[in-house]
């Protein structure tokens, strides 16, 4: 057993910083899996970006599960939908400047879908939808913005971070600030509080 009986099945600083903040005491074990792949199989069969999401959240969870089956492991997956398009996290700074200008002054879908497996069995699940519109900045700010935040942004799907400087970039969000973020912290809270995990 991990020294922690709640483990994040996830890479992302972000999402561990979430949990840590509330006070949970987590272990971090990524699963590896391969996401391009799921991704291309679920558009072939005609899914959609909500069940994509959510089938991808369940086996980074079960991946680990199976590693810890005592464990309640939390795995989780953002993606975005622009006009149809699902956009990838960038892999270098280029593509992080080309994903914003495609951003750049259009309304974009984040889609965040959460899974807790335990015994490999998947005993809870959401998937919460936001909505946000980049305002038109300019190719000055962009380098400026890309300049000062650096390979950072590479960490998110949409190349921006809203808890810092990417609040700059938008001029409207409607959802929950916590699944923009990348993880529904207080619905997570709330079943862990139910399975007696955390405290009442």
């Amino acid at each position: 057993m991990p020294d922690s009986n709640i483990i994040l099945a996830s890479a992302s600083k972000s999402r561990a910083m979430l949990l840590t903040g509330a006070g949970l005491d987590i272990e971090i074990h990524p699963a590896d899996i391969d996401e391009m792949e799921i991704k291309e199989n679920f558009r072939r069969k005609g899914a959609d970006i909500t069940a994509t999401a959510a089938a991808l959240a369940r086996q980074k969870a079960e991946k680990i599960s199976r590693q810890w089956p005592e464990a309640y492991v939390i795995g989780a997956d953002q993606m975005l939908d622009c006009g149809g398009n699902w956009l990838d996290k960038p892999t270098d700074m280029a593509g992080a400047a080309k994903t914003l200008r495609l951003l750049r002054g259009t309304q974009h879908e984040l889609v965040t879908s959460v899974s807790i497996v335990k015994s490999e069995k998947e005993v809870w699940h959401q998937t919460d939808h936001g909505r946000l519109v980049m305002r038109k900045f300019s190719d000055a700010f962009l380098a400026r913005y890309l300049e000062r935040i650096g390979e950072d942004v590479l960490s998110s799907v949409g190349a921006y971070q809203l808890e810092g400087l990417g609040a700059q970039l938008f001029e409207k969000i409607d959802g929950d600030y916590f699944t923009i973020l990348g993880l529904q912290v207080l619905p997570v809270l709330e079943y862990l509080r139910s399975e007696g995990v955390i405290m009442v």
